[in-house]
């Protein structure tokens, strides 16, 4: 669906997320499948989120969230547009409007982890770390899903 950016409309507003969205979207996704929706209700909570709705029909489309100590170090996650409102240059936008918060004025270091859309953080600077370097640990899918 190609649609004008004045069919969007973004906003830091945590009281406009439409949690049924955000929870169906994420507990359908490769990183966070059959998650709980109490945990994507409190991920929300706590960190600085932006969404994308549809202006003619109030349908939130995007989503992205920051954890972050709002000093040196943020983490973008859980960042989506549902497919058929992608190419409208919706999460570019929502990422360029996180970097510019005052509250992140001073990070140095910003993290994501993707699998297959590296061709949308790229633009914005975003580079592969160097092998060896990134390490994790993955909790059990016992604790976060349904």
């Amino acid at each position: 669906m190609q649609e004008s950016a004045a069919a969007y409309d973004i906003s830091f507003d945590a009281g406009r997320i439409q949690l049924d969205v955000v929870h169906g979207f994420l507990a359908s996704s490769y990183w966070s499948p059959g998650i709980r929706r109490d945990i994507v209700e409190r991920a929300i909570a706590n960190s600085v989120v932006i969404g994308a709705y549809h202006k003619p029909t109030g349908v939130q489309v995007g989503f992205a969230r920051v954890v972050s100590d709002k000093a040196t170090f943020a983490y973008l996650c859980d960042v989506f547009v549902v497919p058929e409102h992608r190419g409208q240059g919706l999460a570019t936008e929502m990422i360029r409007l996180l970097h510019a918060l005052p509250d992140f004025g001073t990070v140095r270091r910003w993290m994501l982890v993707t699998r297959d859309a590296q061709k949308v953080y790229e633009p914005l600077g975003y580079e592969a770390l160097p092998q060896g370097r990134g390490m994790s640990w993955k909790a059990p899918e016992s604790r976060w899903q349904a």
